[in-house]
């Protein structure tokens, strides 16, 4: 039996195309009588076939629109986030706190720590954000030119609202008032060995914090648990990641021993803390000032660090309810 929150989640749409909110489920129909769980089930699918009816109307006929960016907000709206948030739900059994530190509107630079083999931190920070935010906010992810190179990636990238991490691109995006995710470790992140896992790796030059200074846009830093334990990195192949063009080529306890089933991730726990942002309004005549952009960078590392601590103990097992 599906409960009301959930199918408030399913019926729930982005923006403009919102489809109308569920019938409470203490509300009795004509005769008197609350409807039995077959009938509730019946309205959620017939709640689903209508918005999907009307998803592909809009679609056939151009009722959408595309930003400079290429980010479709009705086909992430429709498609991208339903899909996500099962895996985000369902499978990773994601905890999120901290959200009250999240901009209700406005710009925002939110920073977190990468970390998984495959990126799905990203992807599930963006989630978190759209589904638990009482604004249902988009995340503007800011990506490698790796992922813009891929054919498919790339396409799903600028639909979905992503675009280079580049610092115009970036202060474009915040002086819009867009909510703009960054993770500054990169693939030496993403790309590093399980036994290094939570241990942020250096911030590079700190270019989003020179993009926050110049638009005067609060950093607000994540820290997420989970992403480590998807796909445990055991080995990297550098000679065959050479080969391929690729940063890093992974070893891990499924991968590539069990082909294609190597590729789903472990249903590891995963845990998101939004930590209180730093105002940046007050340091906008710095931005170019190396010692200001290096001790703020500094500042959200440590943030980050120390609350994944904090996350670790409040998790002991990786893989618990």
């Amino acid at each position: 039996m599906t409960g009301p929150e959930e199918r408030h989640d399913e019926a729930r749409l982005d923006g403009r195309y919102a489809v109308p909110a569920p019938v409470a489920p203490d509300v009795t129909r004509r005769n008197g009588h609350r409807p039995s769980a077959p009938d509730q089930a019946g309205d959620v699918w017939d709640r689903r076939v209508a918005a999907g009816l009307a998803f592909l109307r809009r679609r056939l006929a151009g009722d959408y629109e595309v930003d400079e960016f290429g980010f479709d907000r009705d086909l992430t709206g429709a498609v991208f986030h339903p899909l996500l948030r099962r895996l985000y739900r369902d499978w990773f059994r994601t905890e999120v706190t901290g959200l009250e530190n999240v901009p209700a509107d406005g710009a925002g630079l939110i920073v977190g720590n990468h970390s998984g083999t495959v990126a799905l931190d990203a992807l599930i920070l963006s989630t978190a954000l759209h589904h638990e935010h009482p604004d249902h906010r988009n995340l503007r992810l800011l990506g490698a030119d790796l992922i813009f190179r891929m054919p498919v990636v790339s396409e799903i990238a600028r639909k979905t609202g992503g675009t280079m991490a580049c610092n115009p691109d970036a202060e474009r995006l915040m002086r819009n008032g867009e909510l703009v995710g960054v993770f500054p470790e990169g693939f030496k992140g993403v790309g590093k060995l399980y036994a290094q896992r939570y241990k942020l790796q250096r911030f590079g030059r700190g270019g989003f914090v020179s993009a926050a200074l110049r638009t005067g846009t609060p950093i607000v830093p994540v820290a997420i648990v989970g992403g480590e334990e998807i796909y445990p990195m055991l080995a990297d192949i550098k000679p065959l990641a050479r080969l391929l063009k690729l940063p890093y080529f992974p070893v891990t306890p499924t991968f590539p021993w069990l082909g294609p089933l190597g590729m789903v991730p472990l249903p590891s726990k995963w845990l998101i803390e939004f930590c209180p942002p730093i105002p940046t309004e007050h340091l906008m005549d710095s931005a170019d000032d190396p010692l200001v952009v290096f001790n703020l960078a500094d500042q959200v590392r440590e943030t980050i660090q120390q609350t994944l601590h904090q996350l670790l103990e409040r998790r002991p097992d990786p893989f618990g309810p």
